[in-house]
């Protein structure tokens, strides 16, 4: 750790005073659709199930639905916070920012520094990142986070068994802090592996890049670059989240690392929500911050295609059994009265079919 590292540390303790999920309850069954590409032949992905949009429902309403979580949890007033910042790659509009809408519904007006974000699945966590800067600089008391998808894959392409909807809100503050953010670190490349140009319905991935020279790669910096610089090593946390974009990767990738099964179980919450994109990890972390205890630490690290991995480590304070129980935990709506859905109305609720090229 260097001179500089040490001197840009807060002087007092700064990171998440309130969080909150939000999870469609529409599904499709991996079977499902199975059933219309291959004949019924599984995927090789062991995801049981997605979570799918209604169709009154986008980025816009997921984000709110997770602020008002994490504005039960932190107990303040909407007029407090002093920046919105949402990360996503499937914002409802090419021009005009999701954050405006969130921030005018949530009472967060108008002083106010909104925008939104976008790198691929950690376009969250560096809504994260710039909220806690924030706030670590001291130009605001409070700043709002956000990770939100409505991911699709192209109809038969192998994302669309895991491309689902979901988002996560973390209130940062120095205040009644839950989990303090002890390190952050962040590791990227020019790595194309998934990309979606203007006008493209669906987005592509480049096969082979994807997992060693994509993901594999930059969550491995990512960690590796955290725990060098916070002098940790893996035994040292009670909980890890990794991106999820299938039940394989986040598995193998804690082994590799040298983190166990027990770790990372609470925060994989893949098969049965699938691939939130940019909520994958910061959901994660929700469910984890829901069960964990006080001086539990948790090793938190996105990533996104195009290529980087954000990480950040986090200490649990006394003050999170105060607030775990003040909001719908992230579990409430993965297992509460799940509507499945068979192939043909889920191709209606993503507007898979078009009828003109306004569509």
């Amino acid at each position: 750790m260097t001179e500089n590292n040490t001197l840009l540390k807060p002087s007092r303790p700064v990171g998440i005073i309130g969080y909150g999920a939000y999870v469609p309850r529409y599904r499709l069954p991996a079977k499902e659709v199975a059933r219309i590409w291959t004949g019924g032949r599984a995927s090789g992905l062991p995801i049981k199930e997605k979570a799918v949009a209604g169709l009154d429902e986008d980025v816009i309403t997921m984000s709110l639905e997770a602020v008002r979580n994490a504005m039960k949890r932190a107990g303040i007033g909407p007029e407090e916070i002093r920046a919105v910042w949402i990360g996503s790659e499937s914002h409802p509009y090419a021009v005009k920012p999701s954050g405006t809408a969130v921030a005018e519904a949530l009472g967060a007006v108008n002083d106010c520094h909104c925008a939104d974000l976008e790198f691929a699945c950690k376009a969250g966590s560096e809504g994260m990142f710039i909220a806690y800067g924030l706030v670590k600089s001291g130009e605001v008391e409070y700043a709002l986070g956000i990770g939100a998808d409505t991911s699709q894959g192209a109809p038969g392409d192998a994302l669309e068994y895991s491309a689902s909807a979901g988002g996560a809100a973390f209130i940062m503050g120095a205040k009644g802090v839950v989990a303090t953010i002890d390190c952050q670190y962040s590791f990227m490349s020019d790595t194309p592996d998934f990309w979606r140009r203007e006008y493209m319905h669906y987005p592509r991935h480049g096969g082979r890049f994807t997992g060693d020279m994509a993901y594999f790669k930059h969550v491995r910096g990512g960690v590796e670059g955290i725990l060098k610089k916070a002098r940790a090593k893996p035994q040292d946390f009670k909980y890890c989240v990794f991106h999820q974009p299938n039940g394989k990767f986040p598995v193998k990738m804690a082994r590799d690392l040298g983190f166990t099964e027990e770790q990372v179980k609470t925060g994989l919450l893949v098969p049965t929500l699938g691939n939130t994109y940019s909520g994958a990890s910061p959901i994660g972390l929700t469910a984890i911050l829901d069960e964990a205890r006080p001086g539990d630490r948790i090793l938190m690290c996105s990533f996104g295609s195009g290529a980087g991995s954000d990480a950040f480590i986090y200490t649990c304070t006394d003050k999170l059994l105060e607030i775990q129980g003040k909001a719908r935990a992230t579990r409430y709506y993965l297992d509460t009265s799940p509507a499945y859905l068979d192939y043909g109305t889920y191709v209606k609720f993503r507007r898979k079919i078009r009828k003109n090229v306004e569509d």
